[in-house]
This record gives C-alpha cells, structure tokens and sequence, in this order.
C-alpha cells in the first residue's frame, strides 16, 4: 500500500488537526507570565560565608549585599522626624477627618512645641496617653522639635509600672482618660505632674489632696505658644527622643530608646515594600491597624507625611479603651474610611485579611455556575506566578464581589501589608479575593520598620516542612536590617536542612532596649526578639512562634 493511502484526510480530520495546534499554542504562548523572575525569588538573602557554633549565618536583604551600606534616610533632606513635613507640599490632605496642608501643620507643631517648653523644662519626659489622632501627632513632633523626651505605651497595663519608675514631668492624654490617670497618680503619691488634656473635661475631677497636679487644655497650652520658642539643643539624627514601652507575650514590661535615626530607617524600609510602579505619591490614602503608641505604628503615619499621602488609622487600634475593644475584621476597615479619601494601601493584622477574604469569597460564591471557573482559572495564574485584577474572571465574578464588601475601595486599593502570624493556607485564597499585591513582613516592639518583608510580586505556595501547621514566610531581611538564629542545632545545619532558632536582629531601624533599671543598652547591639525562627533555602524566613 502506498503512503499517500496513510495520508488521506477528510474535512472533521483537518478541523481536529487545527484545533489542537490552536489549542497547543494558546496553553504555550498565552500562558502568563510570572511577575518577577524566579531567579530572584530564588536566593532572596545573602548569607555570611562563616558562623559560630550554635548560631546560623548572619543573613541580610540580597538587594542591600553584605559589604553594602544600610539606608537610612528616604531623601538626602531628610535627618530628623520632622523633616518628614515637605515644605514644598503646599496641596492639603487629609489626616483622620481633618483637611490640613503641612504648613498649618507646622505653625501648630510650633505652636504646641513652644507651650510645653514654657511649661516643662528641655530635661523633661512626657508621656503620651493618647489614642490615635491628629494631636498625637502634633504632640510627637512638637516634643521632637524642642528635643523634650517623650514616652509611649502599647497597653494600658503598662501604665502603673511606668508612672513608678519613670515618673514623667507632664502627661498628655485625653479627657474620657483623665479620671483614671488621675486615680493612678493620687495612688502613686506622685502629685507633682502637669495634665494637658485633649477635648472637654471636668474641672472637678482633680482631687483636693492633689493640689501640686496642674491640669491644662491642650488649646491653652497652643494658645500660649503662639509666640515660637527656638529649642536650647536642635535635635540632631542620633539623638534619642523617645521611649516606647511594650508587652511581650509572657506579659513583661520591655522598653525601647529609639533616636530620629531609628525612625528615618523605618520609613525608607516602609517605602522600599512597594515596587516603583505603584509607589507611594500624594494621590494615595494610606489606613493603618498599628497603633501610633508602637514604633511600626508612628513610622507609618510618617510615611505618610513624608509621602504627602492622606493618613487614619482604625478603631482597633485604640490602646486606652472606655468601652470593649472592637474586633479585628471587615467593619473595623469600613469605620475608618468615611471622613476620607478612598484607602489605596492598607497596613492590616492577619484577622482583617481572614475576615476581608471570607466577605469577599461568600459574595463571589453567589455566582453558582461562574465561581467554580474562575477561582480554577485565577489559582492557575497564581500557580505560575500571576495575579491580575483585569481578567476576565475578575468582571464577571470578583469586581462585583469586591464592590459589595469594601465599595469605593475595591476600586482604589492597590496593595495591602500584612504584618502577624498569617496561616499558609489563608494567602492563597486572600490573593485570590482581593487581587492585590499581598507583602507579608514582620515586626516587633523593639523596630521602627519591618525586620522583615516578602516582595510585592511573591506568588510563591511554599509547603510546610512540617506535618503541624506553620505561618506563611515573611521573606527576607528589610533592607536595613540584618538577621541571625542562635540555638540552632550544628549537626542538624551541617547535613543541609534549614537553621531553627531564636531570631536576633539589628540595624538602622532597630532601638536600643532597656535594662530592667530602665538603662539604654549599647547601640548597634543584637536584640533578641523572643522569637523562633526557620530559613528556608532561598534566604526567606518564617517565624514559627515564640521561644
């Protein structure tokens, strides 16, 4: 038989022929594309080439290098924190529910600055009682500005052990607060403090056996400010000029000295998370869940300032409560964007992403026939590296779905930073949900900036290497911050497997701790930060828990 008689086609044969070609290059040529190459996800972090016994290697950012200079400044102008406030800024934004351009920002700043000085000598400490709003923030930098130390608590609890041993010269808080601080320092016998108050308050609250205590409006004290009043000592950028006091989990009482230094490296760090495409401008809204009472917190509203961009935080992150706290979910985020401009970045804590992705999801799902396909079609793209808000089967079933839980924002939001213990299996279906960029870092008390954070375009599913769930990596060391593990198991190391420890870190960002007799520590000096850490082959780290 000749071959001409293998070769005989007919019209279904030709069409069967040409449908597979088409199909074959629509799965090679149309797949997409991974958003960064996996080259660089490969080798994230760039290890010491030696170590010591019973330690890992010390690790930092593969883009910073270990002969390379850490940043600290995110402009040349930039030494300390209230050169955050760009004069040639002269648009308004928005900060809480207040429209304010950074020129009247800073006549209030000197205003306030040059009250308290009248009030407080430039060797005083003030502490600040306040939850977040526009006066903490004057009050910060007004305290900066006259280079009057300033002190800050991340829970209540905190309050009587530092008002003993301490003992501030003045106290700033607000007037629902006033009764108990009052209550605390009439137990303390320390009735020599001056209160100035933010909002109405009582002018009977105060004791009659406290007549040393000095009670004051925060509108007083601006009032008689008017007149500027030039510091004795500039501040300068390594200058200590605040003491943040924080709980750890086994509720102990630790306290940081942080200088102008320490902040300026956190805002760059906080900067360097958002790639060049969508960084951070004047048009962007930027809403925290980290209170101003942390480093991290106030680091990201000076981010903000620095960027021009409008700023709030959310009710959860009130540290002085009258009433319960609220819960960490979808209606926390929605209370905070109703005196601003639509939120384009979003700095949340693990349970507001759980919560946002089962909101999202449940909607989406109302779509029978279509969500089976499109979250198929959508884990596809994240399996090679992919994540678009463009697609097809985000028109037809996740805008919508997105609309209905956040409105205005789903339409603005352009990225969110996770920082806490997220579970692995919850990144998939968040990226999913909100199809955004998804940068999972890590903080601690102790920092000004994230010690550590994942790239903006990481799509990564890296499995657990244990058969108890873990948290999701949270990339490498910032890139101002070098790490290390220390407790680590030399033989275990030496056979090839990951380093597990508890995680030292330091660098630019991170404050000098304080003793339990309440002195600074040497500069530059590792901080143990309490916690259990693994890293992994590419250099990303995960934190496992506390020690």
């Amino acid at each position: 038989m000749a071959v001409s008689d293998y070769l005989v086609t007919d019209d279904l044969t030709v069409l069967l022929g040409f449908i597979g070609v088409t199909v074959f290059l629509l799965q090679n040529l149309y797949k997409p594309q991974p958003l960064v190459h996996p080259i660089l996800l490969g080798r994230q972090s760039d290890a010491g080439r030696v170590r010591h016994p019973g330690e890992s290697a010390v690790y930092r950012n593969y883009g910073t290098g270990l002969l390379g200079r850490f940043p600290v400044r995110p402009d040349k102008d930039v030494n300390v924190v209230n050169d955050f406030l760009k004069p040639e800024f002269d648009a308004p934004r928005t900060l809480w529910s207040t429209k304010i351009t950074n020129a009247q920002l800073k006549t209030s700043i000197s205003a306030f600055g040059s009250g308290i000085a009248k009030l407080v000598s430039e060797e005083s400490t003030v502490l600040i009682l306040l939850n977040d709003c526009i006066e903490f923030l004057i009050s910060d930098l007004a305290l900066s500005e006259q280079s009057i130390a300033s002190i800050t608590l991340n829970s209540p609890k905190l309050l009587t052990g530092v008002l003993e041993m301490h003992r501030p010269d003045a106290i700033i808080t607000d007037a629902t607060f006033l009764p108990h601080v009052l209550e605390l320092i009439y137990d303390a016998r320390e009735h020599h403090h001056k209160i100035i108050v933010v909002g109405e308050s009582d002018s009977n609250l105060k004791p009659k056996g406290m007549k040393e205590v000095e009670i004051y409006s925060w509108n007083e004290v601006e009032s008689t400010g008017k007149v500027p009043q030039a510091p004795k000592n500039a501040p300068q950028s390594d200058s200590p000029y605040t003491v943040s006091f924080f709980e750890s989990p086994s509720g102990e009482r630790r306290g940081v000295q942080l200088t102008h230094e320490n902040f300026t490296s956190g805002v760059t760090a906080i900067k360097s998370l958002f790639p060049v495409a969508s960084s951070l401008s004047t048009l962007d809204t930027i809403v925290s869940a980290h209170s101003l009472s942390t480093p991290y917190g106030r680091a990201i509203a000076y981010t903000a300032l620095f960027e021009g961009a409008s700023f709030a935080t959310l009710p959860s992150t009130t540290v002085f409560h009258v009433k319960d706290a609220p819960t960490l979910d979808v209606t926390d985020i929605l209370s905070a964007i109703n005196r601003i401009p639509s939120p384009t970045v979003l700095f949340l804590k693990p349970e507001h992403v759980q919560s946002l992705t089962s909101a999202v999801i449940s909607r989406a799902k109302r779509s029978f026939f279509m969500y089976p396909l499109a979250w198929r079609h959508k884990f596809a793209g994240l399996r090679e590296g992919f994540l678009s808000k463009d697609s097809l089967w985000d028109r037809t079933v996740f805008d919508g779905a997105r609309e209905a839980v956040l409105g205005k924002m789903a339409d603005t939001l352009k990225a969110v930073v996770i920082s806490g213990p997220l579970p692995f299996d919850s990144l998939t279906p968040a990226r999913i949900a909100l199809s955004v960029p998804l940068i999972n870092i890590h903080t601690h008390g102790s920092a000004a900036g994230p010690l550590f954070a994942t790239l903006a375009s990481d799509m990564q599913m890296l499995p657990s290497s244990s058969a108890t769930p873990e948290p999701a990596h949270v990339g490498a060391p910032s890139i101002n911050v070098e790490a290390k593990l220390v407790g680590v198991d030399d033989d275990v190391v030496e056979k090839g497997a990951d380093p597990i420890g508890e995680i030292l870190v330091r660098g630019p960002p991170v404050g000098s701790m304080l003793s339990a007799e309440g002195e600074s520590g040497e500069k530059n000096a590792w901080v143990q930060t309490g916690e259990k850490g693994r890293v992994m082959t590419n250099g990303a780290f995960k934190v496992l828990g506390f020690m």
